[in-house]
């Protein structure tokens, strides 16, 4: 008989008030390792993860758009007018029976309106722990900017060095979106295991951009010694040649390969053939290879043209050299050997799909297990916490639903 494994956050309850991905996907690695994630939702403000985006057979609707259901797994939905006197009190009794609250909007906005700041929910849970995932934080000259990702890239120079050096900065839309994660939930972990020692809880401030800027940090290093501003440079690498994507056989197919010593450049002419070319004097080391870099890559893609991107690539790593092949969601999807394996890829049942697939997170703990259920229905969960988590009867729950509080 095999033994039940606790997850590891089973027994936490979180407050989710944030959306499109900075928070939910913060909260969502804890809801898919056994927290209690409550979503408090409105119908008069929509996180837009639900309205905008691909759903399937193109019909769309609240609970069909892609991207909410995959990155929303495992959480429940309630949904309340938080604006409503009555409905900040039954937001702050839900609180009371929390651990964890999670916003990620604008300093002085929704919430602070409503009276559910950090302030005034220490009165009602002394060791609550509040993560509020900004733009810029809570204070300074920035922190009132209401923001989407698409700005952040851009504030933390990622939009300057992304893209042809003879053309405009490409547009990243939310890339930081996928980066303040990371950082959210180190920090929610640290925190619960302060209050875990202490007993205390904890307001964290986090700033989008600032996480984003310490992806930054190699060129914000280079500025500060050398005073050199990066800019963009297509797929190469100051540090590298040959480096970039490179065209093979077949429809749209490429293979990125990267060259930065000069053992790496002796197995990568060794794994091509050694043609002629590559003992040119104007190849042999890398700032020259970098100042004939133009035609080194003409020179590459000949070779490569000829091969599938998958063999390039199985060349080049046997022979220690850097490659990959450039997969599109298909391939990830559908047939990456490596993430069948690992059984990356899993299928959920949902009420409006039916059947829809979703990545489970990209970490395996080797003592609790994490499992995916399907993201939830908008206000699915209202009955399940208004009367298992708050237990209120049903004339109470009808009385607010007149009063317009469960909108």
């Amino acid at each position: 008989m095999e033994t039940e494994v606790r997850r590891l956050f089973e027994g936490i309850r979180i407050v989710d008030f944030s959306w499109a991905w900075a928070g939910p996907l913060a909260t969502r690695v804890f809801s898919d390792y056994g927290a209690e994630v409550i979503r408090i939702e409105s119908n008069t403000r929509l996180d837009h993860l639900r309205v905008f985006g691909l759903c399937k057979d193109g019909v769309r609707g609240v609970n069909r758009v892609g991207s909410f259901n995959q990155d929303n797994t495992g959480k429940l939905s309630i949904v309340l007018n938080f604006n409503h006197p009555r409905g900040a009190e039954l937001v702050k009794r839900i609180i009371a029976l929390s651990d964890i609250v999670v916003e990620n909007f604008s300093s002085g906005s929704v919430l602070e309106e409503a009276g559910l700041g950090y302030e005034e929910l220490k009165k009602i849970k002394p060791d609550i722990i509040m993560l509020s995932s900004s733009v810029h934080g809570r204070t300074g000259p920035y922190a009132g900017h209401p923001s989407f990702g698409i700005q952040v890239t851009a504030l933390s120079g990622f939009n300057q060095i992304t893209g042809w050096q003879d053309r405009n900065p490409e547009k990243l839309d939310s890339y930081t979106d996928f980066i303040a994660p990371s950082f959210n939930c180190v920090a929610l972990l640290a925190a619960l295991d302060y209050r875990r020692r202490t007993g205390k809880g904890q307001y964290i401030d986090m700033s989008q951009c600032e996480n984003a800027i310490q992806f930054m940090s190699p060129l914000s290093l280079d500025y500060e010694v050398n005073h050199r501003i990066a800019d963009r440079m297509g797929n190469r690498s100051s540090g590298a040649a040959p480096h970039g994507a490179y065209r093979c056989h077949g429809k749209d197919r490429w293979c990125a390969i990267a060259v930065f010593t000069s053992r790496e450049w002796r197995a990568f002419c060794g794994a091509i053939g050694n043609p002629a070319w590559t003992r040119e004097r104007r190849f042999s080391t890398l700032r020259s290879r970098k100042e004939n870099e133009d035609e080194l890559d003409k020179l590459v893609e000949e070779w490569t043209v000829g091969f599938e991107p998958e063999q390039v690539m199985s060349v080049m790593q046997a022979a220690g050299v850097a490659a990959g092949v450039l997969r599109n969601a298909q391939e990830i999807w559908d047939r990456d050997p490596q993430l069948i394996h690992v059984e990356f890829v899993h299928t959920l049942e949902h009420p409006e799909l039916g059947e829809y697939r979703a990545s489970r997170t990209p970490f395996r703990l080797s003592e609790t297990l994490s499992q995916l259920k399907r993201a939830p229905l908008l206000g699915e969960h209202n009955e399940y916490v208004l009367k298992q988590v708050l237990g209120m009867p049903d004339d109470e729950i009808a009385d607010l639903a007149a009063d317009g509080v469960l909108d």
